[in-house]
């Protein structure tokens, strides 16, 4: 056996002394008592109104989610006002979606009309809403974005003033139903996507157009050399010694994708530029199973410029993408749905952009064996095997 700080360690007893209160505490007890009640018991849901579900669970009992639009980042007095609601309507329970949407749960449909009404009567000095109710059923919901210039070493374009645009003009599909499905809306600030721009039915995506540029007179005194040149994805970087004798480094433009990881590990390979840097729009992603198979998003628009605050020539972009969608799709058809069955052609035609042949790329390198649905994908295999055991 051997010694630590609280005694002997018995292998036959390996809890005896054991501290296990590190960490985490479990997600069980921050649940309110009418799920944990259920849990795994619920039957069926159904929107009863644009913000609110209900969920009901094979012992009767129901409970009832109101459904809020969130800010990203927020300041301690907004949580503390969150905080209170959920005190006063729903016993102190409250959580947020990973689309940084805030839900409220209670047991009582009479509470949750009432908080709706109360969460809609809160404004912000200017006049608009702290707390929209909404992204429930065919809507857009919260968008989902990156850091941006907030708090990001390589952002190409800003998150939270490009989404604060989107979603003013976007706002009216997150109060109502009616769009024809519901409509995923994403922002990534650079090639990194770590905004889940590969999968939503629209995404926006700033990105450079310039390779980094090389300061030889700081990069061998502020950076680690081997870093930078392991930081790189495409292999692009390599060691040199400048003809002065300094220690530096050397860029093959060709394989450079602009992606700003090498500025991340290193200070002295700065790529922002304001006039390089734009925003392209991709379209038809979705990770869901339902009725088709999931989607990588396309790009439709390769590069619009990068204009803050307002951001109109995005604006403009996706505002004909939604508009042409809600008129155009079937119901229950998602926005890569739409698009399929009209032919990519067509999509163009009815959104009025225009076409490049260098747009429309799609990820093919897998398509044989990355299994990402469940749709049944019938081989020359899997027809030999079924005639074999009878199937057919």
């Amino acid at each position: 056996m051997s010694k630590g700080k609280l005694g002997y360690y018995n292998p036959e007893k390996p809890m005896e002394n054991r501290i296990t209160d590190i960490g985490p505490p479990h997600y069980m007890q921050f649940l309110p008592p009418v799920l944990r009640r259920n849990y795994g018991k619920w039957l069926s849901h159904r929107i009863l109104e644009p913000g609110i579900i209900v969920h009901v669970s094979e012992s009767g009992e129901k409970v009832y989610t109101v459904r809020a639009g969130a800010a990203r980042i927020m300041s301690v007095e907004h949580v503390r006002e969150i905080c209170d609601i959920a005190d006063k309507y729903c016993d102190g329970y409250v959580r947020w979606t990973t689309r940084n949407n805030v839900e409220f749960l209670t047991d009582s449909e009479e509470k949750a009309k009432a908080l709706k009404k109360d969460l809609d009567s809160r404004k912000h000095p200017a006049g608009s809403y702290k707390f929209p109710v909404g992204g429930v059923g065919n809507v857009i919901t919260s968008i989902v974005h990156t850091q941006g210039w907030v708090h990001c070493h390589t952002p190409a374009t800003d998150a939270s003033g490009l989404v604060k645009k989107t979603a003013d003009t976007l706002f009216d599909y997150f109060k109502e139903m009616k769009l024809p499905a519901k409509l995923r809306v994403a922002l990534a600030c650079c090639l990194n996507m770590c905004g889940a721009v590969h999968c939503s039915d629209i995404a926006l995506l700033g990105y450079h157009r310039k390779p980094p540029m090389v300061d030889d007179d700081y990069i061998g005194k502020i950076c680690e050399i081997p870093l930078v040149i392991a930081a790189c994805p495409l292999y692009a970087i390599k060691p040199v010694t400048t003809p002065e004798g300094k220690r530096s480094v050397t860029v093959n433009y060709d394989k450079c994708m602009y992606c700003g990881n090498c500025y991340t590990m290193c200070a002295a390979m700065p790529l922002a530029d304001k006039e390089g840097d734009g925003v392209a729009i991709l379209a038809g992603g979705k990770i869901s199973n339902r009725v088709t198979e999931p989607k990588f998003s396309k790009v439709v628009v390769p590069c619009l410029p990068n204009n803050p605050p307002h951001w109109p020539e995005v604006i403009e972009v996706v505002k004909k993408i939604v508009e042409a969608y809600v008129k155009d799709a079937n119901k229950y058809e998602r926005l890569g749905d739409w698009a399929e069955r009209i032919g990519w052609e067509r999509f163009f035609e009815k959104t009025g952009l225009p076409f490049t042949w260098h747009i429309l790329d799609d990820y093919r390198l897998a398509v044989d064996t990355f299994r990402t649905t469940t749709q049944f994908k019938f081989t020359d295999h899997a027809w030999a095997v079924s005639k074999a055991v009878g199937g057919i």
